[in-house]
């Protein structure tokens, strides 16, 4: 029995589209994630990059669940001393900017090396809006449901 090591000819990489409305964030992000690193293929090796493009529509209708809307919050630092930056996500999902709040909880779930930060930050696309100009690179329109908690 041999071990089975994806090459670059045996990759492909396919395009999903994600509706986030009426998810909770952390379902969403862990699926993504996985859709992200290619670990829903049987061909996943971990050097390698296998997976597949993801775009997601509709991040400002993602669902925060308990009290996380009002307590969770995002941080940023502009380098110099006493600048950090606390941002409400209820700010940044009501404000100009709903999907960093998907980038961040995807970021936080995929691996902290050279392969995520050049290859795999580039695999994800997120709208705020239902509408995306990535309707030509997708051959078949495939949506990904994922089931609402109730």
């Amino acid at each position: 029995m041999n071990t089975f090591s994806a090459k670059p000819s045996d990759i492909t990489h396919d395009w999903h589209v994600v509706d986030a409305a009426d998810i909770p964030l952390g379902r969403l992000a862990s699926h993504v994630a996985q859709l992200i690193r290619g670990k829903h293929k049987p061909t996943f090796t971990r050097h390698m990059d296998g997976g597949d493009f993801v775009v997601v529509i509709n991040a400002e209708k993602v669902r925060l669940t308990g009290r996380k809307l009002e307590q969770k919050h995002h941080f940023h630092h502009t380098g110099y001393m006493g600048h950090e930056v606390f941002t409400p996500v209820k700010n940044l999902l009501k404000g100009k900017f709903p999907e960093r709040v998907i980038e961040h909880a995807v970021f936080g779930m995929l691996p902290k090396n050279s392969l995520t930060k050049q290859k795999l930050r580039t695999k994800l696309k997120v709208y705020a809006g239902n509408q995306h100009p990535h309707a030509a690179q997708q051959p078949v329109p495939f949506t990904v449901t994922l089931k609402a908690a109730r």
